[in-house]
């Protein structure tokens, strides 16, 4: 006996005789239209596994019947940029870093691979514009401490500042309060006249201690007149720059402590031409001399 087929009287189809709660189930098939588009899928996925590279195998992957490969492709256009760069890095190793910005093709060729490198290797401390934080330079003012020279900056860049390497760049400020080599009051008092020589203000008696104080202990590597000595690497302290902030927290905090950040060297890390095109472009930011 055939079984009763049930339909739904609102929408007019066969239900499947499933119910729940009350609502019954349609037996409306998918349109035929999106049946095919599925089955067209499943063979078109067939074809792309047989023809281009798909399965991950123990040892390597499939490669397809194609041979196409990706990373073949982008080794491909990464040749062929090197190779359209060749005659310009060529021509950069060669000339010395005085007369580069005579060649103005090779300068910009410079300028450009530098802000590439520059982006990836030191703007992570520096700041995407150059623009440092605190205890990171900024790059784009006149003030620098190991000199602003397109060579010293080169040098700078290439062993870097207080670091393992033999040739880095190396002083060291001493550790006046932590060592006990100066008291509380005498920090006090030599922080009042180091912001005095960059104009804020401070009374005329603490003034006058703090020079004996400064004259006696930060003369010898910051001059006499606090203009800094680049051959030493004692930064200039009557500019209104700092390097780790000039309020007067920071400045005491900076003689207590001594401070004393580092610089990795780059120097066997980045080949010469790039190392050459990040001193092109460190020195066109605006501050170099």
């Amino acid at each position: 006996m055939a079984k009763k087929v049930e339909v739904d009287h609102v929408t007019g189809v066969e239900t499947t005789g499933h119910e729940w709660d009350g609502i019954k189930e349609l037996n409306k098939p998918l349109p035929r239209w999106w049946l095919w588009t599925f089955y067209v899928s499943i063979i078109w996925a067939i074809g792309y596994m047989v023809a281009y590279p798909a399965w991950p195998t123990l040892t390597d992957y499939t490669k397809g019947m194609l041979g196409y490969s990706q990373r073949a492709t982008v080794a491909a256009d990464v040749k062929r940029g090197q190779e359209g760069q060749a005659a310009f890095r060529k021509d950069l190793e060669a000339t010395a870093l005085k007369d580069i910005k005579a060649k103005p093709e090779l300068q910009r060729f410079a300028m450009t691979a530098g802000g590439v490198s520059f982006q990836t290797n030191c703007a992570p401390c520096h700041g995407r514009g150059a623009q440092g934080f605190v205890g990171y330079p900024n790059l784009n003012d006149d003030d620098w401490i190991w000199g602003g020279k397109i060579e010293d900056i080169h040098e700078t860049i290439l062993y870097g500042i207080r670091n393992e390497h033999k040739k880095s760049r190396t002083n060291q400020m001493p550790r006046y309060g932590i060592e006990g080599i100066l008291t509380d009051a005498q920090i006090s008092d030599v922080a009042d006249y180091v912001m005095s020589l960059s104009g804020k203000a401070a009374a005329q008696d603490v003034k006058d201690r703090g020079q004996k104080v400064y004259a006696d202990n930060c003369a010898a590597c910051h001059g006499d007149k606090g203009q800094g000595i680049v051959e030493q690497g004692a930064p200039n302290l009557i500019d209104g720059i700092w390097l780790y902030g000039g309020d007067r927290a920071q400045v005491v905090e900076s003689i207590r402590t001594g401070r004393g950040g580092s610089m990795p060297s780059w120097v066997g890390r980045l080949d010469p031409v790039t190392l050459k095109s990040l001193a092109v472009y460190v020195h066109s930011l605006g501050g170099g001399k």
